[in-house]
């Protein structure tokens, strides 16, 4: 008969010490980082004046009609994964191992780093700034893509934070 003790028994294992405030605070900006290009695209997809010609919105994006649909599923992707940082700084919820988790982190830091240049590329190509119909709408653009580039440099802290407190 095996009885177990408590020398025998499997103890849980130690929970790590809890996200710091700073981490928390990023995880939380880098959705409200996505919110105001999402509100821009929506406001785009209801048919508020954006600052592209009809004829732009009808032959670039396809609105309206599908592009409508694109637009909006944009919008609830990117604000879907903007709130994904949160997961990182929970300490109450783990769909993931840590290891898993940090380096799926890991991977989603460098990917936005590289979209993010990228974007900056097509921000400042001859045809993206064409296609605005003044530059007021150009101005309001950059307001409201502007805090897309903060995302990067925010989830590379959250998930340094998260790897520091789950190393084994």
């Amino acid at each position: 008969m095996d009885a177990m003790t408590t020398a025998t028994a499997h103890l849980p294992a130690s929970t790590p010490e809890p996200a710091p405030v700073w981490a928390r605070r990023a995880a939380h900006a880098i959705a409200l980082c996505a919110l105001p290009s999402g509100l821009w695209r929506v406001a785009m997809a209801s048919g508020v004046h954006v600052g592209y010609s009809d004829q732009v919105l009808r032959d670039v994006f396809d609105i309206p009609g599908w592009g409508i649909a694109y637009v909006v599923g944009l919008f609830v992707l990117a604000e879907a994964a903007a709130l994904s940082p949160l997961l990182l700084v929970s300490d109450r919820w783990r769909p993931l191992r840590p290891r898993t988790l940090a380096t799926l982190a890991w991977a989603a830091s460098a990917l936005l780093i590289l979209v993010a240049l990228w974007q900056l590329v097509v921000a400042f190509t001859v045809e993206s700034q064409t296609s605005m119909s003044s530059d007021t709408a150009l101005t309001v653009w950059w307001i409201a893509f502007a805090p897309l580039f903060a995302i990067p440099a925010l989830m590379t802290a959250v998930t340094w934070s998260y790897a520091q407190r789950h190393r084994p």
